[in-house]
């Protein structure tokens, strides 16, 4: 790469930094988690307009190509959010998320992406505050992260 378009590589990336604001992935249960985003909603709680909720019977049908096809094709970071284990409507989805969920943390890492992109919480349907504290806590991590590496423009 010459000076003149490394210059030219190094402006684009702090232009598409300076206006940043991220786009979240959010796949919320269907029974708990997103009654919860629901709640939130409706009982006007703030929280970022960055999060996009597809809404899944249970996190234990997430399969870990999911989250990594989302990130892959442009979002910033994903959240999942599931009942509280032991309260899952299919008595063990929440439990097999969650040993998903480590084994992601190392397929994330081995292909190069900032496990932190990526968050499993717990919020059950009368837990709108807790839905809402994760969307904004998620929204200033990737803040932080900046936009995802996967997405420069070439």
């Amino acid at each position: 790469m010459t000076s003149a378009s490394q210059k030219t590589a190094t402006k684009k990336e702090k232009e598409r930094q300076a206006g940043f604001e991220p786009r979240i992935l959010a796949f919320c249960c269907n029974w708990c988690s997103y009654a919860g985003a629901d709640l939130a909603g409706t009982s006007r709680m703030q929280m970022p307009p960055n999060a996009r909720i597809i809404r899944i019977n249970c996190t234990g049908r997430i399969d870990p190509v999911f989250i990594l096809d989302a990130l892959n094709q442009g979002a910033d970071g994903v959240l999942i959010s599931g009942c509280h284990p032991g309260d899952c409507h299919y008595t063990s989805g929440n439990l097999k998320m969650r040993g998903r969920f480590v084994l992601l943390q190392s397929m994330l890492k081995e292909a190069g992406i900032d496990p932190r992109r990526v968050h499993l919480q717990w919020a059950s349907a009368a837990e709108g505050d807790v839905f809402t504290q994760g969307v904004t806590a998620m929204v200033e991590r990737i803040k932080k992260l900046g936009p995802n590496p996967a997405m420069k423009d070439d």
